[in-house]
């Protein structure tokens, strides 16, 4: 099915050539950072982290105030970012290969643990007229499968289904890691080389130079140096293309350049921590690698004469990582973060600069969603998806919002959909939730339980509405039920073997008793 379609792109390719002729815009790179939250940039707020090369971006582009990531964790939200489809639809809905919760509630469902070949990306949408495809950084959308008993090796790679199987000409660095064992080289765990190469990221990295010393080498680093590497060789070939980036900065083990984590340490000498939202030198640290390596992609745009062809992208895959027990980062005033139920999980920053849009250097307060870049990126190169395929997208485009961001329009009207059947340590439980103008309703799967929140006048949920508003949330959950058999959503099934008097959880890692 999927070569089929890509026959029907390839069939009608000199129609729409010229309708890309019509376009200023012929390239385009998608930034998904992993793990950064709604006020990790200096442009929503942070008191700490220096991002002058993001913010410069905003000023260049469109700043998304409301924007949200598909999923509270990261392999749903990547899926999406690259199909305009939900996680719902996708049966993509948790991180692979998730949370192995135990004597819980429910039982989850049989969710997919992989990208299927039969969806198409945008890399594959874009092929077809002529486009280059590169994947830079973290892929984490197949199954790490555990390695016989005897073998050399801690786990199989699940290589048939790496970012070169859905269209990317060039892919560095993207397999089935969810993360790094380390940011230094070799990137691995192992105490030596031969071990740290079984991680795997170190394998999926270009050839190495046997005479380089790479002692020292921060990850992000590198990836941009292949970045800028892949841009030069798309250069020489003067055809358009498409740069998926895909950081694993800022995710854990939280660990920096020294010279960057030095630079934060001093910064907050003397400052009254109790008053400091962002605290955390090592994570500081991190975002500022991400930073400077946006700037270097940016400056080499600049160089190549492909600035003012190439549309940007930036956001997150998921809210920052809020941890009670240990400060990484802080989503105030939303509540919780990452692989958590409300806001602090799903609300990110997001970019999106079009050279040439009337609407760049404003901020928008429509919320938009993972889902919606897509179908914007197909719109903006002027290249036309097959009604089989856009007739599934979740998202929308967001040109006509670009070129007005502060007006009100349809798209502050929709409605938006977040489904997790599944557990999550950190305060991550199965529910389905609708944004709905400013309200914010919550179906808990586990005991049917409604909350809602009023997001215009309480961004932090602290009040549940359900009693004072009760007309508003059976309405939104008809709505909630209506989009769930829409997509095909999965829900959880009770669990015949739930122990009331045993914790839940995975072994060591409980789960929160209670959501807050």
């Amino acid at each position: 099915m999927k070569q089929f379609f890509l026959c029907i792109f390839t069939l009608s390719f000199s129609c729409l050539q010229l309708k890309a002729q019509e376009s200023k815009v012929n390239n385009v790179i998608i930034f998904l950072v992993d793990d950064m939250g709604w006020r990790d940039l200096g442009v929503t707020g942070s008191d700490l982290y220096e991002t002058p090369n993001i913010d410069q971006l905003a000023q260049t582009g469109v700043l998304f105030t409301q924007a949200y990531s598909a999923c509270t964790v990261c392999s749903p939200t990547r899926a999406a970012i690259l199909t305009g489809k939900s996680p719902a639809r996708l049966h993509i809905t948790d991180f692979i290969n998730g949370f192995p919760a135990e004597n819980t509630t429910l039982k989850i469902p049989n969710w997919t643990k992989t990208l299927p070949h039969e969806e198409v990306t945008l890399a594959e949408m874009l092929k077809p007229h002529g486009y280059q495809t590169a994947h830079v950084g973290k892929w984490h959308l197949c199954k790490r499968e555990n390695s016989p008993k005897g073998s050399h090796r801690r786990f199989i790679p699940d290589t048939k289904f790496y970012p070169e199987s859905q269209g990317f000409d060039i892919n560095v660095a993207g397999n089935e890691n969810g993360a790094p064992p380390s940011y230094f080289w070799p990137y691995g765990r192992g105490k030596t080389l031969e071990l740290q190469k079984d991680n795997s990221i170190y394998d999926t990295l270009p050839n190495e130079s046997p005479d380089k010393d790479r002692k020292g080498e921060y990850l992000t680093d590198r990836l941009t140096d292949e970045a800028i590497n892949v841009l030069g060789e798309f250069d020489k070939n003067e055809k358009p293309f498409f740069l998926y980036f895909a950081y694993y900065n800022v995710h854990t083990p939280i660990q920096a350049r020294p010279d960057l984590l030095e630079k934060y340490e001093a910064k907050l000498i003397g400052r009254d921590l109790s008053e400091q939202i962002h605290k955390n030198a090592a994570y500081a640290a991190m975002v500022e690698s991400v930073d400077e390596s946006v700037g270097r992609i940016v400056a080499e745009l600049e160089k190549l004469g492909k600035s003012e062809e190439t549309m940007i992208i930036f956001t997150s895959d998921n809210g920052g990582l809020d941890l009670s027990y240990h400060a990484i980062t802080e989503n105030a005033p939303l509540r919780q973060g990452k692989g958590s139920v409300y806001e602090g999980g799903v609300r990110v920053p997001a970019i999106v600069s079009i050279p040439g849009n009337p609407g760049n250097g404003n901020t928008s307060a429509t919320p938009v969603i993972t889902m919606d870049y897509v179908p914007t990126v197909l719109e903006t190169l002027g290249v036309d998806a097959p009604a089989d395929i856009t007739e599934q997208f979740d998202g929308v485009s967001l040109t006509s919002l670009l070129a007005a961001p502060q007006k009100e329009g349809a798209l502050s009207e929709r409605d938006l959909f977040f489904h997790y059947p599944h557990y999550h340590s950190q305060g991550g439980f199965p529910h389905t939730a609708i944004r709905s103008g400013n309200y914010k309703y919550y179906d808990f799967h586990d005991d049917s339980h409604p909350e809602l929140y009023d997001l215009s006048e309480d961004i932090g949920e602290d009040r549940n509405l359900t009693l004072i508003s009760p007309k508003k949330a059976t309405k939104l959950q008809k709505k909630i039920e209506q989009w769930r058999a829409k997509v095909g959503a999965q829900m959880p099934t009770m669990n015949p073997d739930f122990d009331p008097s045993k914790p839940s959880g995975k072994p060591g890692r409980y789960l929160a008793p209670v959501r807050d």
